[in-house]
């Protein structure tokens, strides 16, 4: 019989790790090597997804899209649109257009 659902909490665990340092080493390698970089955050995501693990931390710091890591001025581009009171990021790779709502 085939067991269904979620992963043990030990392979949890060791996921969450992995994707931490995976983030860390693509924030490392942004500068240098762009392409690693996005291939840290892809692999990352596809932990997350097999081990069913939220990326509640990390979820606006990469495109959905493409995999690339936003960081501000370099990857991204960030308007406040105080009319409607989001936070427009644009990744500067594919063009994506992510808004977040915020509190004035």
């Amino acid at each position: 019989m085939v067991r269904r659902g979620k992963k043990p909490e030990w392979q949890r665990k060791i996921a969450r790790e992995r994707i931490k340092i995976l983030f860390s080493l693509a924030e490392k390698e942004l500068e240098s090597n762009p392409k690693r970089s996005q291939r840290y955050v892809e692999l990352a995501r596809k932990i997350a997804l097999k081990y069913n693990i939220r990326l509640k931390k990390q979820k606006r710091k990469f495109c959905k899209k493409c995999n690339v890591l936003l960081v501000p001025s370099k990857t991204a581009k960030i308007r406040l649109n105080p009319r409607t009171k989001t936070v427009n990021m644009y990744c500067l790779k594919c063009g994506k257009v992510y808004r977040y709502g915020y509190k004035a």
